[in-house]
């Protein structure tokens, strides 16, 4: 073959690329072997011929990865320079590769894993988004990150794109496996949440019955348990083809979000204004025919059985395909414990590599040479060279452009440090006043373009014997880390900052021209240096010059791995002793010359740039940062022109240098005898050194002149290569497994070579100097020869401690390493460096990692460099920028999870992105065996950057947590990285009967978990009882008695009587209402009557005219009149299923039913008779009807629950009278008694206050219909004020619209006279757990105008018994206990204390009323419950409902929920199920018999709960976590969908928020509920359906998820 006489290592570049995109295809199949061959024999005609080049060392075939060897093989043609020259300049916008983390062999690797991948095609569901929200407009106006997305510190150098071909890491054929990612049928992905996706973008031909939107009646004719649901997609199955894009269209133009998408039903009055109308949305309106195992269909189909051809489903689907994928590692067999939940351990793995070596014996350095003339102190050799050399030039600054700005020469140094040291300790204050004195430290605050004017003030400081701290200029108050700079300033006590004219113009100031007093900063005092404001000492004046001694010379600031910035205190001896040791080691000499391009205020740019050159008479040249991003290749100019000896640089240099290197044909580096790397430590250095190596060796650069150096804050120098001898080898590299790596032991790479780390040496010890290398977390304990530790040093040069931090100084400073047996190797103290490494042959130190970038993640370390160089090795092809990527970790679920953010580039689509996250994924996964938890791209320019340009981690770490990173595109993978979640539980096998439960109970101890309300007793008064017992009989009773006894009061929204009702006025209007019923709808004896009317007295008069007739009163919320399409249809259901003969209503509504609008939902034609009582004429009925039995039905409760079904359930007339009498126990309710009642009067217990109550007690009742609110929100308040009101009755809904809308008002009620101290009990009634933080608040709020904080409490009814709790005016306070939710998950109640973690507050729900019991039972076994377990509540009391009204007389589930006999115990009685899981706990309150008062507490519905991982879980409790996670999110909702878990959540902030929210919510329920969030929803606010009782109803929520009409903002599928 052609490639025998070739040598392919020296070919062009793009020519490799072509070679290895063709070697792609072959193994892909998408090319013949002979197409194959014939293409590359084309390919390498042209060099057949020619001799080869010097090869580098590199792999025959080169991966898509860009090699840096491109100044090989024959000149580029004109094309191809052109091609180059674009490509520079693209790179000035900082967009090519990272050559710092560059290595070909890693390159390779990467593509090798994901290769690997390719074989599974494995679709990745692509997140939701709505278009609107991500259009990145903002980036128009950012300029993209400049090359200073290099960053100054590791993220920061980019890779090499001189003659790089678009990589051909995607082939256009390989697409399909390779994506991962859907393309939608038709348009983006993006376009909108209603476009739907196939899982690998096929465009399917739909089935042949393909729903067309049409307007059909909503309701079914026939009758039958399962009602369609009214909000179905409203579509008729025809027999047309349609291809799936025409499906897209529809999707698009029917679900908008338009009033008739949004769900159906059935209005309430209140809505808070930000909700739009609350509507009661009935889902699969079962008219609770069906049991509860099957009320629900697969909720694929639609009532019809059609498939919903949803794209949520679809991407769903795809999601589960892919946690089908086994996880790594597996979980090992665990049992838990019922009662206990435990995280799993991992057990140990007998196959981990461990260290066999011996223990290390400490490497020491050369001796420190003795010099005999050397000087006593830093400031003696600058006095030397000022007097003996002042000519001679000691720093050149450069201006922008890179051209000699200025030099200063020894003797300026010299003569401006003393006047600043004369005029800092004898000009600052007035006369006679000191303001500095010796050991005071001084901020110095110089721009990096301003070497001089900071060298002037730092000998300065030396002189005048002041401490100086050298610190970043403040930009502004919103700086990242500048409160953390104010920490380290004020526990230094720093008051005195030090600057120069320009920079101190160019500081943030007030309005009044101070300066800004940053954020945590102390109040400093502002001196300028420059020369013109420094007085000339007198003749005799002389700086003071003591030997150097251990007092702090200067203060190095390090910014540590959570953000605190310290000050690492640096002595006069150690700072003396260190440039003595970096002299000898760097072999220094007088009059060299240095060019410096990193920052001089700390580390290597300052020991040698700044001291250690000062000491050697070396005349530094200082390249800024600006001027190397304006002209890379400066420092390259500086080291011609000056014939430089040394050069201190950063790999980011190095790469800068080699993009800009063709600019300048005849720059020569002959005269560098050191290049000293100084983040040589990172282990990916060694490849930039290569490749500037390998493109500066044509221009005099020497291999053995690169000296990588490792350093850190405290050790100071720890070790730096000597430079070589001419022609002498280069030292060998290391390489090791990354395997061995994570687990801490050092194992040369053989088998894997995809996880191979390469690791060049940073040289040998210091002279001087003692080195151990110990483990990096618990004691010191000396390390193996083959082990990875933290070196520590022993050196005289070397940071003395953390200034004013003691505690940690002696963690750090002071350490004494242990032996194997734990006993002290010496006495004298190490420094730790904070670098982790290992000695290697000839005693080199090898680094491979910091201690800030070590990921612990379950037991193994994974180093942050590392991950960052596996995702830069995934091509990104247009995604992110080089150099901007953080990666860190956070604590979730008791182990550390890996997140990564990156830059992504504005014109990075959101397929590229998503492609390139999955791809990152698999490599990391593949290369480094570690899951990541979290990947998120974020707009470019907006991480948090530290002063020179890298990425700040512990920033962008802060903003990932609280929620203000703001993402472009994230992707979470919780199911494969969390391993540590306990095994389900596996439910026990019922074999123990409840028979044996109840007598373990017993022998346990424990009370049988029941309670009772009071006898109802006797009234002595037979002949009222007599007359009460029908409702109809009382208020005739009444209307003779008390003829002009007022009822009823309604108020409008000013709070004006607008009608009123006396005994004998109601009793009229029945009569009317009553003869119209027979007359006019001519309706016989039993016969159902729909009530519709809006909350008022006409719908009491209706009531109680039914009844007059002898017809069963079926009472229904009225449409609202805005919203038909949503609410008529539940109307419309509700009529049919009660086989209504007819309505009653009032004429506006009779007009509204019979409208345009109505019959665009319904068929109005078919309604039954509409009678409209407004002007009914005067007559009386023949006869007032009297039931033959109290068994008759009095009236049917139709309501819709929170899991969307609607039932109707039957009163009779004895269970009303036995309710109202309970009631008016319970409450002391008498004539001379007035009540307040603001809540919706059509089903449940409001119904029963408002309509019945006061008929049968006597007592006047003042009605408050709840929409008036919407106009007047402190109506109701004013009402109880105004009317002394003891007692009032209200919803959920009204006091969160009062605690919302006035709870800032508190002073202008008050200031209007409203006091509500005449309030005896406040009664919230529902059917839910009792909120308790609302009614808290509620009573906090109102506190403040008299309310007590003991009236607030609630009630609780279900649909078997309408009340079963209610708190009276007598018997002890409700109270609240705390249990333990991890074992409420096991259905066990464990009382802990308040503020125990995991702890949930549940407040008792009433008092349990008159008459009525309860018993806790297990719903699987039936038998009873000890008082320590949840079980469903099950009520037996003579005013239970009779039954379900259904069409068909479902015998069975009668008596399964109303007739029902516990399986043992008490066989006799008959009890109803409520349907609801509670608990009964015995308090040490009393009753008003003395005896114990037993507290029910209601914890959730059961057709409600999560049944996940084995466990109960209460889908409020995982909400209320949901909504602590974020200030923006408003209300949210959770269900499960194939046993993922589904979080939706309102977003009230910005939808740049939306993103935010995603891993918070992913965070906060795996933290506090241990459960894995499978889909996360982002929605607006007012999108989660809530009925009109203040209930979230999550199941119509669901289906319409599944169905795609929420129009989400953004949709996360977590892998």
């Amino acid at each position: 073959m052609a490639d025998r006489r070739v040598d392919l290592s020296a070919l062009p570049k793009e020519v490799r690329d072509q070679l290895a995109e063709l070697d792609l295809e072959l193994s892909e199949g998408d090319i013949t072997q002979k197409g194959y061959e014939k293409k590359r024999t084309k390919l390498l005609a042209p060099y057949i011929i020619q001799t080869p080049v010097e090869p580098p060392s590199q792999n025959d075939v080169q991966p898509p990865a860009p090699s840096s060897s491109s100044s090989h093989g024959p000149p580029p043609s004109s094309s191809s320079r052109y091609r180059e020259r674009r490509s520079r300049r693209t790179h000035r916008s900082g967009g090519t590769r990272d050559d710092r983390y560059r290595s070909d062999i890693h390159s390779e690797a990467v593509q090798a894993a994901l290769a690997k991948h390719k074989e599974e095609k494995m679709a990745l569901p692509m997140p939701t988004k709505r278009r609107s929200t991500y259009v990145q407009s903002p980036v128009v106006t950012r300029t993209p990150p400049d090359s200073s997305s290099g960053s100054e510190d590791e993220t920061s150098v980019r890779r090499q794109s001189s003659v790089v071909p678009p990589p051909p890491t995607v082939n256009p054929n390989l697409q399909s496996p390779d994506s991962w990612i859907n393309s939608t049928v038709q348009g983006s992905s993006t376009s909108s949440s209603a476009s739907s996706t196939l899982s690998h973008g096929e465009a399917r031909p739909q089935p042949q019955s393909q729903p067309k939107p049409q307007p059909q009646p909503q309701y079914k004719p026939q009758y039958q348990p399962l009602y369609q649901p009214p909000y179905q997609p409203q579509h008729q199955p025809q027999s047309s083809a349609h291809t799936a894009a025409v499906t897209d269209m529809l999707a698009h133009s029917h679900i908008a979000p338009s009033e008739n998408s949004t769900p159906p039903p059935d209005v309430t009055a209140v809505a808070p204004p930000s909700r739009g109308p609350r509507v009661d949305l009935t889902s699969n309106p079962v008219v609770r025919g069906m049991s509860r195992g099957q009320s629900r269909s697969s909720m694929m189909e639609t009532a019809d059985g059609v498939p919903v051809n949803s794209r949520v489903s679809t991407k769903i689907q795809q999601l589960l395909n892919t946690l089908k994928r086994p996880k790594r590692p597996p979980l090992s067999e665990f049992f838990t414990d019922d009662a206990e939940e435990i995280v799993e351990v991992p057990q140990p793995d007998p196959n981990v590599p461990k260290p066999e070596g011996r223990q290390i014996i400490p490497v020491k350095g050369e001796p420190l040479g003795v010099v005999s003339n050397w000087p006593p102190a830093l400031q003696a050799a600058l006095a030397r060279w000022g007097a003996t050399q002042g000519k001679s030039p000691a720093l050149t600054a450069l201006d922008i452009t890179g051209k000699p700005l200025c030099t200063l020469t020894y003797g300026k140094l010299w003569s401006r440090s003393v006047k600043l040291a004369y005029t800092l300790l004898n000009k600052l204050g007035t006369k006679n006043e000191q303001i500095l004195k010796p050991g005071d430290k001084v901020a110095l605050v110089y721009p990096n373009s301003d070497p001089g004017m900071f060298w002037v003030a730092f000998y300065g400081c030396l002189l005048a014997e002041v401490i100086p701290v050298p610190i970043e200029v403040p930009l502004s108050r919103k700086d990242v880390g500048i409160s953390q700079v104010g920490f380290l300033l004020g526990s230094c006590g720093v008051g005195l900052a030090l600057t120069s004219e320009i920079c101190l113009k160019g500081l943030p100031k007030t309005p009044t021209g101070e300066i800004l007093q940053f954020k945590g900063w102390p109040r400093l005092k502002w001196v300028v240096t420059d020369s013109k404001y420094l007085t000339k000492p007198s003749k005799d004046w002389q700086p003071h010059i003591p030997t150097a001694n251990t007092d702090p010379a200067y203060i190095e600031y390090k910014a540590s791995k959570d953000g605190t910035v310290v000050g690492v205190a640096v002595s006069k001896v150690a700072m003396l002793t260190h440039c003595q040791a970096l002299t000898q080691a760097c072999n220094y000499c007088e009059g060299e010359t240095l060019v410096n391009v990193l920052d001089f205020k700390k580390d290597i740019g300052l020991w040698h740039g700044v001291l250690t050159a000062v000491m050697n008479r070396i005349h530094t040249i200082s390249v800024p940062y600006a001027v190397m991003k304006a002209c890379p290749l400066s420092w390259v100019q500086r080291v011609h022109n000056h014939k430089a000896r040394i050069a201190l640089v950063k790999c980011r240099d190095l790469h800068w240098a080699m993009m800009a290197h063709r600019d300048q044909r005849d720059t020569s580096l002959a005269s560098l005898r050191m290049l000293i790397v100084a983040d040589g430590a990172n282990p990916w250095s060694v490849s930039s050194c290569d490749a500037f190596l390998n493109v500066f060796q044509s221009h005099g650069l020497k291999p053995e002149v690169i000296c990588p150096c490792a350093t850190s804050p405290e050790a100071m120098t720890v070790a730096i290569r000597r430079p070589g001898v001419p022609g002498t080898p280069l030292p060998a590299r290391a390489i090791l497994s990354m395997g061995g790596l994570s687990h801490g032991v050092i194992r040369v790479n053989t088998e894997d070579k995809n996880s191979a780390l390469t690791v060049q040496d940073v040289g040998h010890v210091m002279p001087g100097a003692l080195m151990c290398i110990v483990k990096p977390d618990g004691p010191p304990q000396l390390c193996k020869t083959d082990e990875i530790g933290e070196i520590i040093i022993n050196s005289r040069a070397g940071g003395n401690m953390y200034y004013g931090l003691p505690g940690v100084t002696k963690n750090t400073f002071e350490v004494i390493p242990v032996n194997a047996n734990g006993v002290p190797i010496g006495e004298i103290p190490f420094v730790r460096s904070g670098l982790l490494g290992f000695v290697g042959p000839g005693s080199l130190i090898f680094v491979v990692g910091k201690i800030e970038g070590l990921l612990m993640v379950s037991g193994r370390r994974h180093n942050a460099d590392d991950l960052v160089a596996t995702a830069l090795a995934v091509e990104p092809v247009k995604t992110v920028y080089r150099g901007r990527i953080a990666v860190f970790s956070i604590t979730v679920f008791y182990d550390e999870r890996v997140a990564i953010v990156a830059e992504q580039r504005p014109d990075a689509s959101e397929e590229d992105s998503f492609q390139w996250m999955s791809r990152v994924l698999q490599a990391i996964d593949s290369i480094h065996q570690v899951g990541l938890y979290c990947l998120a791209l974020v707009p470019a320019n907006t991480l948090p950057k530290t002063p020179l340009g890298g990425i700040h981690i512990s920033d962008t770490k802060q903003f990932f947590l609280d929620g203000n990173l703001h993402p472009c595109n994230i992707l979470m993978c919780p199911h494969t990285c969390v391993t540590n979640l306990p095994k389900p539980r596996q439910k026990q096998p019922v074999g123990v009967g409840p028979a044996s439960v109840m007598v373990g109970n017993l022998v346990a101890g424990k009370r049988i978990a029941q309670a009772a309300g009071r006898d109802l007793g006797m009234i002595e008064d037979q002949d009222l009882v007599r007359k009460h017992q029908y409702l109809t009989e009382a208020l005739q009773w009444r209307a003779q008695t008390d003829a002009d006894h007022v009822l009823f009061v309604l108020l409008n929204a000013k709070g004006v009587p607008v009608s009123t009702a006396t005994c004998v006025q109601l009793h009229k209007r029945a009569e009317k209402i009553a003869a119209a019923l027979t007359e006019k709808g001519s309706i016989n004896t039993g016969e159902n009557v729909v009530l519709l009317y809006p909350p008022g007295i006409d719908l009491i008069a209706a009531f109680y005219g039914c009844l007059y007739a002898g017809c069963v009163p079926v009472n229904v919320r009225p449409p609202h009149p805005q919203n038909l399409a949503a609410t008529l249809p539940t109307v419309r259901m509700i009529i049919d299923v009660s086989k209504a003969a007819c309505i009653l209503t009032t004429q506006n509504l009779m007009r509204t039913l019979r409208s345009k609008e109505a019959a665009a939902s319904v068929n109005i034609k078919t309604w039954p008779t509409i009678i409209d009582t407004d002007d009914l004429p005067r007559r009386r009925p023949p006869q007032i009807y009297k039931p033959p039995t109290a068994e008759m039905i009095a009236y049917l409760d139709f309501s819709v629950s929170t899991t969307g079904m609607l039932t109707g359930v039957k009163v009779s007339h004895a269970a009303v009278s036995a309710l109202c009498r309970s009631i008016k126990l319970q409450c002391e309710l008498y004539s001379s008694r007035q009540i307040a009642i603001c809540l919706d009067p059509y089903c449940g217990l409001g119904f029963v206050l408002w309509c019945l109550a006061s008929v049968y007690s006597g007592h006047q009742s003042v009605l408050i219909p709840p929409f008036e609110l919407e106009s007047c929100l402190s109506l109701w308040l004013s009402t109880l004020s105004q009317y002394r009101i003891r007692d009032t009755f209200c919803s959920y809904s009204v006091m969160e619209l009062c605690t919302k809308g006035l709870g800032t008002q508190t002073e202008l009620l008050k200031a209007r006279g409203v006091s509500l101290s005449c309030v005896r009990s406040c009664v919230v009634i529902a059917e839910e757990r009792p909120r308790l933080s609302l009614s808290h608040s509620f009573s906090k709020l109102f506190k403040d105008i008299g309310l007590s904080s003991r009236a607030v409490s609630t009630a609780f009814g279900s649909r078997v018994n309408l009340a079963i709790c209610l708190q009276g005016t007598t018997g002890p306070d409700p109270c609240t206990v705390y249990v333990d939710m991890k074992s409420l998950r096991h259905d066990r109640v464990r009382v802990v204390e308040r503020g125990a973690p995991q702890s949930l507050p549940l407040m008792e729900s009433g008092k349990i009323l008159p008459g009525v019991r309860v018993i806790i039972v297990n719903p699987e076994t039936r038998g009873p419950l000890g008082d320590s377990h949840l079980g469903e509540i099950w009520v037996n009391s003579p005013h239970n409902a009779s039954g379900y009204y259904t069409i068909y007389g479902e015998e069975s589930l009668q008596a399964n929920h109303f007739n029902t006999k516990l399986s043992f115990g008490d066989p006799k009685t008959l009890w109803a199920r409520t349907g609801y899981l509670g608990f009964v706990k015995r308090t040490e309150l009393l009753e008003a018999t003395g005896d114990r008062h037993d507290a029910l507490f209601v914890v959730g519905s059961l057709d409600e709960t999560l049944e996940l991982r084995g466990l109960r879980y209460h889908p409020i409790d995982i909400e209320t976590s949901v909504s602590r996670a974020h200030r923006s999110i408003a209300e949210s909702a959770v269900f499960t969908w194939t046993n993922l878990l589904v979080v939706v959540s309102e977003l009230c902030g910005s939808e740049q928020d939306a993103l935010d929210l995603v891993p918070l919510i992913t965070n906060v329920v795996l933290e506090e509920h241990h459960l894995i969030v499978g889909v996360v929803v982002i929605v607006d606010p007012g999108v989660i359906p809530i009925n009109s009782r203040g209930e979230k109803q999550r199941m119509h929520l669901r289906d319409s998820f599944l169905a795609d009409q929420l129009d989400p903002i953004y949709v996360a599928y977590n892998m």
